[in-house]
């Protein structure tokens, strides 16, 4: 069977260059209605955004959805927490892995599935300056031994 249509609206680059991610989840998002119309529109921002678990509910905090212009007289706050829709048993291993030193819950992307958004969770270790380097340096080596091959042949 065919996946369901998936348009991603917003992707945090830097959490995968930042992160090394371990595990995924997918939630929905609780918005409200002009909330979902900015998104639509693509007008979104999860960058700098990350996850936080409060009194068995998981919240995405600092994530920008920029105010609809036709919302009328009650526009939504561009930066309020909005709770994440996870089942029990997701939360649990969500917990689980947080309280493991070092651990943070960031989301990778935003995206509609079937008109309902969706945020696609990691559940990361951070990565230090030097790893980052050492992946550089090995991505570049790589590339320098393909272009070997192909000159060659």
């Amino acid at each position: 069977m065919a996946s369901p249509p998936q348009a991603v609206v917003a992707r945090n680059r830097r959490a995968r260059r930042d992160y090394e991610i371990l595990d995924r989840y997918e939630a929905g998002l609780a918005l409200t209605g002009s909330e979902i119309k900015s998104i639509r529109l693509g007008k979104v921002d999860i960058q700098g955004a990350y996850g936080r678990l409060r009194d068995g509910e998981a919240w995405l905090l600092d994530a920008y959805i920029a105010p609809y212009l036709n919302a009328g007289y009650t526009p939504h706050e561009a930066r309020r927490d909005r709770k994440l829709l996870l089942h029990r048993q997701e939360l649990r291993r969500i917990r689980a892995a947080l309280d493991e030193r070092g651990l943070t819950l960031v989301p990778l992307d935003l995206h509609l599935r079937n008109g309902r958004a969706k945020v696609e969770l990691g559940v990361a270790r951070g990565i230090k300056r030097y790893d980052k380097r050492r992946k550089l340096r090995e991505r570049e080596e790589g590339r320098q031994v393909a272009r070997a091959l192909r000159h060659s042949a």
